[in-house]
């Protein structure tokens, strides 16, 4: 089956976050929301739920979780079991459950820098002292930071650089640990370029498992944030115990549509995941083209994972890049302060879109300097 993804679909009038935060005139490139229609198995599955009129409370049904037991083994050789899966209704509200059940106020959490902005927070909400890790130092260069860290916060594939973390940098992670605990936010898994393959880190040893608790969606890869599904894999028995525990009625059950959603991805539309994985890397490198040729003075290194590029105005003195994009070219895009407060001469660029969208936004940026 072919899938059109140069058809730009009218999201305005539908509720959609993305596209009615700004005025009409305005591109919208900021949050991690593509334009893309859903893959045509995961509507045909949600329009047959849609026959039954009855919408109450929901477990995930055994299928789904056979479902991920079998693609973690067939894409990451790793073997887990049904009941190790805890389904959440997103992968935010799961790695702050995780956090409020390993750590008690006053101890420390290592996040990377710069880093997507609800996990740059969540060390204020629970009273932790953050460790900063940074993306451009070696792992080896950071054991000291890691040492006073009582937990790792990870997020790999990386928001907002798409860096993606290979084995020997998982396990240099991992050892630079320890005993302690690893929070893994891997949502864009599935979201990789370049043939390259995705590695959870908890996969790289039982003894590694064991403390680990890996969050994942189909939300990003399929486009179906907005259904709220996503679980966590937890092999600890004991561990996961605590977090099911942690939910302290501020997280609740999983969005019916979701679930239906959820395994109609992983079971139905493995062929529209490719096809739009190629046509994602055609925006990638048609982007990062763009920007060397139209705009002098930004830099931007090929995201090896995710739709999302992470571009660095320094060289062009504009004091806010983001807001003089919005101002002057009618673009707008996540501010790279949101990612950390050393990031302001940045921006986060959303190629999750048409080819020509992603064109339109680089000519209006080289036009407004």
């Amino acid at each position: 089956m072919t899938f059109d993804f140069d058809s730009g679909i009218d999201r305005r009038q539908t509720g959609s976050n993305k596209w009615s935060r700004y005025p009409a005139d305005v591109l919208p490139m900021w949050v991690a929301d593509m334009d893309f229609a859903a893959a045509p198995a995961i509507v045909e599955a949600m329009m047959q739920r849609l026959q039954h009129p009855v919408f109450g409370y929901c477990s995930a049904k055994p299928e789904l979780r056979a479902q991920i037991v079998a693609d973690m083994a067939a894409n990451y050789g790793w073997s887990i079991t049904p009941e190790d899966i805890v389904f959440l209704p997103g992968v935010e509200p799961g790695f702050n459950m995780a956090i409020k059940a390993l750590l008690a106020p006053g101890q420390s959490l290592a996040l990377q820098t710069p880093i997507y902005k609800p996990i740059r927070v969540a060390p204020e909400h629970w009273s932790l002292q953050p460790i900063a890790l940074r993306l451009d130092r070696p792992i080896a260069e950071q054991r000291t930071e890691l040492a006073r860290a009582d937990a790792l916060l990870l997020c790999n594939p990386h928001n907002p650089t798409g860096k993606v973390y290979d084995r020997a940098e998982l396990l240099a992670l991992a050892e630079a640990m320890g005993d302690r605990p690893i929070i893994s936010d891997e949502i864009h898994c599935e979201l990789l370029y370049d043939g390259r393959r995705h590695i959870p880190i908890a996969s790289l040893d039982p003894a590694i498992a064991r403390r680990s608790i890996t969050l994942m969606s189909a939300a990003k890869t399929y486009n179906i944030p907005g259904l709220k599904t996503a679980f966590a894999i937890i092999q600890n028995p004991e561990l996961r115990q605590r977090f099911e525990a942690s939910r302290l009625g501020m997280v609740d059950s999983v969005n019916i549509m979701g679930l239906e959603a959820t395994l109609a991805a992983f079971r139905d539309a493995t062929d529209w995941r490719d096809a739009m994985l190629a046509y994602l890397e055609g925006n990638r490198d048609t982007l990062a083209g763009a920007v060397a040729e139209r705009l002098p003075g930004i830099t931007m290194e090929k995201p090896e994972a995710t739709y999302l590029a992470w571009l660095d105005c320094s060289a062009l003195g504009l004091g806010d890049p983001a807001a003089h994009f919005l101002t002057h070219a009618r673009v707008a895009f996540s501010p790279g302060s949101d990612f950390g407060p050393a990031y302001g001469q940045f921006i986060r660029f959303n190629f999750g879109c048409t080819r020509g969208r992603v064109l339109e936004a680089v000519e209006r940026m080289a036009a407004s300097l």
